[in-house]
């Protein structure tokens, strides 16, 4: 047997055994005791260049429909690997770093804050420069992505910035978050308060580099083990379109310059990143 490659979810580990098995080539999935990661080994050597084709599509587009469909012809699992409870507090630990941490910590915390003082009270503290006095409080450059205004708004953030920040950040490198993160606060910030002054905040302008950096780096880099589904670079422009037509109250307190040149910062970082890398290979 030959070990084929390691997968951090061993439901999509699980889809893509069931997709070859569909075609005859038989793998097995195996916990990593170091590790939250699953390994696929091989059973027939002579099969690995195929493999390995079959999984430069998967990791492509590993929620694919094929994959999915795969699971339901086969009529039940091709392996007795019991699965861990994806829930715990160890399974997130092990899945994410210290400064996807770090940033969630943080936001919760400054979210309490709000809710047990007020909105206006924290903003005072830490919402984007508002006059030239202010401009040496240097925490107030990155600060403003730390300030959500509902329970709404912080929930559906943090869950995007730990998918996509984790990839990362255990992939890449926790510099590389940082280094994205920094850039694409500072930049999508200083565009909002073009239009707002500084009565915004949140995650989202981090989020959205995010989204184009961890996309485009699937696309262009697939061997480096990030991705997102495509569908969700889509849903984000067309989420970007709608709320730039300002139809309605709801849509005019978005953050839309923030988002905008969020995304166009981590397209831009990803693509300086990846065909930098091409070019050292």
């Amino acid at each position: 047997m030959i070990h084929v490659t390691s997968i951090s979810n061993p439901r999509l580990a699980q889809a893509f055994i069931d997709y070859m098995a569909m075609q005859s080539i038989h793998l097995t999935m195996r916990p990593n005791n170091e590790s939250s990661l699953v390994e696929l080994w091989l059973e027939d050597d002579s099969q690995l260049s195929r493999v390995q084709q079959e999984l430069h599509h998967f990791t492509r587009d590993p929620f694919h429909e094929r994959y999915q469909a795969s699971s339901w012809q086969t009529g039940k699992p091709t392996s007795s690997f019991k699965y861990q409870n994806s829930l715990n507090l160890n399974m997130l630990k092990n899945q994410s770093g210290p400064l996807t941490i770090a940033i969630t910590v943080l936001c919760v915390l400054v979210y309490l804050w709000m809710v047990m003082t007020s909105t206006s009270h924290v903003m005072n503290w830490l919402a984007w420069p508002n006059n030239s006095d202010q401009y040496l409080e240097l925490w107030r450059w990155i600060s403003p992505a730390l300030l959500h205004f509902s329970l709404t708004h912080i929930l559906f953030n943090l869950a995007l910035w730990w998918y996509l920040g984790s990839q990362v950040e255990q992939k890449i490198g926790s510099s590389k978050l940082f280094e994205v993160t920094i850039v694409s606060v500072f930049f999508s910030s200083w565009a909002q308060s073009l239009f707002s002054g500084s009565n915004f905040g949140g995650l989202s302008g981090v989020v959205y580099a995010l989204i184009g950096y961890v996309c485009l780096t699937g696309e262009m880099s697939p061997q480096r083990g990030i991705s997102a589904p495509r569908g969700l670079i889509a849903v984000s422009i067309i989420w970007l379109l709608v709320a730039s037509l300002n139809l309605n109250q709801f849509s005019s307190n978005i953050a839309n310059a923030a988002h905008i040149s969020g995304l166009i910062i981590g397209l831009l970082m990803g693509l300086w990143d990846n065909l930098r890398k091409q070019k050292n290979q």
